[in-house]
């Protein structure tokens, strides 16, 4: 049984961990190679290998090298879970621009960006059109004399505002508008899809439409840039065909653009350069890993990754399920199947074949955030039961079906149970309205509300009806 566990990195992922491993009674030392927030914490400890130990596949161990302040040192863990994430590695493809090393202008990656004071007065161009390269431009915007943001394929923009004011996570992601979503057809998913996200902005008049919208591309949230863009303080641009000593030229124009400052919001690759191939190889963007957790060859499953995966939802409580099941595998208490089962699964995803129905997660690491949670907690036994609960507590049944998936969900049953769960998931609108509502208002009672409540529960009825058939 491991009793020892490495943690490698003091990220989101990685603090999960550690509070995973003590909730298990496991004794977990956090290595973090930055000098903030890191168990044990060893800051500004760089991790130089990660190997199995002589006797394997007895013991199941590792040792661990690290480096910190010149100094090599060198420990024997039961177990190790590598919490480096994908963000790891600057992706900076200065191969793909033509004439940028004439450019006499500055260029960064976005990474390296701290405060917009450096566009001041200046004509900036953003490459990217993710989270990081559209918080770029419409901060640059505020400043800079001109931005322009540069995309390839487009992207969807919406707003952390949904409908009628509520936050768009709390309303998009319900188990009932997952359920909704996973049977229908792809085709009518991706159309109702894009219907609902251009009420709010049509993507087209702003020239930001995707190109492929057959495949689920990460949404960029950002209130502010459609304002910027029909002012005149934003533009939207094509990819670049030239970059020369104070300008650019954009595909499909052969005008010049004056540009003092190019910001490369490119994204990331990642690595594990402490890990032999022969433990986890990365190929095409993703690892060969059993619910991107486990390698699925090792003869003992004493080593797992944590937090490489993209879900349609938060990645935080993502993180923190898959650290509750991977303890309790590196403890003993749970099994892994055969590895020919994992490698047949594994093997599987890779293919990328979508399944008709759903959303279509056809690139790499993508996943559904629910779905993937639920059968991760279903492993130990702390996935809701909402048969059970819509007889012991329809109530309770009725708000997590219909009201956000929370996780406070993952903390009504099994390992790691919270007496406080249900009452969280009840009051999780009061707590959510109770900052912003500084003005009491007197609000009329609709005369549908009984209606709508009783339609819900029947719906729910049908709902759980058609899961169990």
């Amino acid at each position: 049984m491991a009793k020892r566990v490495a943690i490698v990195g003091a990220g989101v992922s990685g603090l999960a961990s550690i509070k995973c491993c003590l909730e298990e009674g496991l004794e977990p030392t956090c290595f973090e190679r930055s000098d903030d927030l890191g168990g044990l914490w060893r800051f500004t400890t760089k991790v130089c290998s990660v190997t199995k130990c002589s006797d394997f596949a007895v013991s199941g161990q590792w040792e661990v090298v690290t480096m910190h302040e010149e100094k090599q040192e060198s420990a024997i863990f039961d177990a190790v879970m590598v919490c480096t994430g994908f963000l790891t590695n600057l992706y900076l493809p200065l191969d793909s621009f033509p004439g940028i090393n004439a450019f006499k202008g500055q260029y960064f990656h976005s990474r390296q960006y701290k405060h917009p004071d450096i566009f001041k007065d200046k004509r900036v161009l953003v490459i990217g059109m993710g989270n990081s390269g559209t918080d770029i431009a419409v901060e640059a915007s505020h400043l800079a004399e001109k931005v322009f943001l540069s995309t390839t394929g487009g992207g969807w923009v919406i707003s952390r505002i949904f409908d009628s004011g509520y936050p768009w996570d709390m309303v998009f992601m319900t188990r009932f508008q997952n359920m909704l979503r996973n049977s229908l057809p792809t085709p009518i998913v991706t159309w109702l899809m894009e219907r609902k996200i251009n009420n709010w902005l049509n993507h087209a008049n702003y020239g930001l439409i995707p190109e492929d919208r057959t495949q689920l591309k990460e949404f960029v949230l950002n209130d502010e840039l459609p304002g910027r863009i029909i002012t005149g303080k934003v533009f939207i641009r094509p990819s670049i065909k030239e970059v020369k000593e104070n300008s650019v030229i954009f595909n499909n124009t052969s005008k010049e653009e004056p540009i003092d400052i190019i910001v490369f919001a490119t994204g990331y690759t990642f690595a594990f350069p402490f890990l032999d191939e022969s433990v986890v190889k990365v190929e095409d963007g993703q690892a060969s890993l059993y619910k991107y957790i486990f390698p699925a060859h090792l003869q003992k499953p004493t080593l797992a990754i944590i937090g490489l995966i993209k879900p349609l939802g938060s990645m935080i409580p993502t993180g923190e399920t898959q650290a509750r099941w991977a303890v309790r595998v590196l403890k003993g208490v749970n099994k892994l199947p055969p590895p020919s089962v994992m490698i047949e699964e594994i093997n599987g995803r890779k293919e990328n074949k979508p399944s008709w129905f759903g959303l279509c997660y056809c690139k790499a690491l993508q996943s559904d955030y629910i779905t993937y949670i639920d059968e991760l907690l279903t492993y130990i036994n702390a996935k809701p039961n909402l048969f059970s609960m819509l007889l012991t507590d329809p109530h309770l049944a009725l708000t997590v079906f219909f009201g956000p998936c929370s996780p406070y969900q993952f903390r009504l049953t099994g390992p790691g149970k919270w007496e406080g769960a249900r009452n969280a998931i009840m009051t999780q609108w009061d707590r959510t309205f109770k900052v912003i509502k500084a003005r009491v208002v007197q609000e009329s009672p609709s005369p549908f509300e009984s209606f709508l409540k009783l339609f819900s529960f029947l719906a729910l009825l049908v709902a759980i009806f058609l899961i169990f058939l």
